[in-house]
């Protein structure tokens, strides 16, 4: 049986003193087999010293995140249930930066690592932390080349264990639960529904021309040249995505009709295009760029042409996103959400007319906890493809962010607009539903 006295005890105190709460909503078991906190509750399992170092030099969300990363850290188990718990108590259940320690919540800190041996200098960061915040101008295209770099080329076959054989990156479209059987509700049917749903959306027919913004590995594409007969011009800033996007083009005989680029949305300049997907992308664009984003978008589209702008939104209030937390350091540097109001107001004030606005919010945490079951499920292939670090990485921002989405701090929107001019649309929306 476990000791429920010894260093545990001091690590509950010190993780209360953090979430800023007066117990803790996890069973802490320690280096030294010693244990503490409700005996039914998920557990945590701080493996060395360094991780309460790590904490007590970074107290909030990147301290403990880089615990995780690195391995100092543990929850093993339902990861859902100990994230969940941890990101529900105190200070971590509110959104926005982590607000600073007290001077006495310091010095219980300190005192604690006096007295558990684990005084010492800052370890240094896990080396999959993101340095780009330290180089360059915001959302330069240098910046944003080295952001994508950072989240998308971390090898495709890493990609291919956790998406699956979609190789979709983005929510699915499900018509119920999961469904591991590979039937009509499996993830594969799930995003290409969804892929179905934007094609239809946009109105393609045999013919017309598109550009999809923020290609991927080229499963869009594919979908509208081989279902809908467009010809489609595919941007991505990444290396790797557009090889493998390229080679499964060519595996499909479809050099004639999608062309694959290594480019940045902002030089695009052959348009115009009958219609554009933006699926995934407009997350990376940034606040202060929206509006270039925008009118780049309705510069490119022809009169009558619809955009179907796909993205995350930021559901929990005035309150943004801590810039200095997991997310931004390991996952999406330099990534924004905008609320579903700010992303409207662009696309209007940009000169395009909202036609359908559709929520996923739902569908997001679905396709999220799939995706986290690719991942366990292909756990040592995925740390032997990636790194310990990466895989680790990707456990706890998916299910995180699954959470996330199902507590509704996060939505995922599909808006549909038009530039005006040519053909107008249909009266109802039953015609792409």
């Amino acid at each position: 049986m476990a000791k429920t006295t010894g260093v545990a005890s001091r690590l509950a105190e010190a993780l209360a003193v953090v979430l800023g709460t007066e117990g803790i909503p996890l069973r802490l078991r320690a280096w030294d087999g010693s244990e503490a906190g409700p005996e039914d509750a998920p557990v945590l399992e701080f493996r060395s010293k360094r991780a309460l170092r790590r904490i007590i030099w970074s107290p909030g969300q990147l301290g403990l995140s880089r615990a995780y990363v690195a391995g100092d850290i543990d929850a093993p188990g339902d990861v859902f249930a100990s994230f969940a718990a941890l990101s529900s108590a105190g200070k971590f259940a509110e959104p926005g930066p982590f607000p600073p320690l007290t001077a006495k919540e310091a010095w219980t800190l300190a005192k604690t690592a006096v007295r558990v041996g684990a005084i010492g200098p800052n370890p240094a960061p896990p080396p999959e932390e993101s340095k780009i915040h330290r180089h360059g101008r915001r959302h330069s295209k240098s910046r944003d080349a080295a952001a994508i770099s950072h989240h998308y080329d971390v090898g495709n076959d890493f990609y291919a264990l956790v998406l699956g054989p979609s190789m979709v990156y983005s929510c699915a479209v499900w018509n119920d639960q999961t469904d591991e059987s590979g039937g009509p509700n499996s993830l594969e049917a799930a995003q290409e529904a969804k892929i179905d749903l934007v094609c239809r959306k946009l109105g393609l027919r045999p013919g017309m021309r598109v550009l999809d913004v923020g290609c991927g590995w080229g499963s869009f594409a594919l979908h509208a040249a081989q279902r809908f007969g467009v010809d489609v011009v595919g941007v991505t800033l990444s290396n790797e995505q557009a090889g493998l996007a390229r080679k499964r083009v060519a595996d499909a005989g479809l050099t004639d009709r999608v062309d694959i680029r290594v480019q940045d949305y902002r030089d695009v300049d052959d348009g115009p295009f009958d219609a554009i997907s933006s699926i995934g992308m407009s997350e990376h664009v940034g606040r202060e760029q929206i509006s270039r984003y925008v009118s780049q978008l309705h510069g490119l589209l022809r009169p009558g042409g619809r955009l179907l702008n796909h993205a995350i939104s930021w559901n929990a209030g005035p309150t943004s996103p801590d810039p200095d937390s997991f997310i931004p350091r390991y996952v999406f540097p330099d990534g924004e959400m905008l609320s579903l109001a700010d992303m409207i107001g662009a696309l209007e004030s940009g000169g395009l007319e909202v036609l359908d606005v559709e929520a996923l919010r739902r569908h997001y945490a679905l396709t999220l906890r799939a995706w986290v079951r690719n991942l366990e499920r292909h756990w040592d292939e995925a740390v032997s493809t990636a790194s310990p670090g990466r895989a680790r990485i990707w456990r706890l921002y998916m299910a995180a962010s699954a959470l996330g989405f199902e507590d509704g701090l996060t939505g995922v929107n599909q808006v549909l607009v038009q530039r005006p001019g040519g053909t107008e649309p249909p009266l109802r929306r039953h015609a792409w539903i």
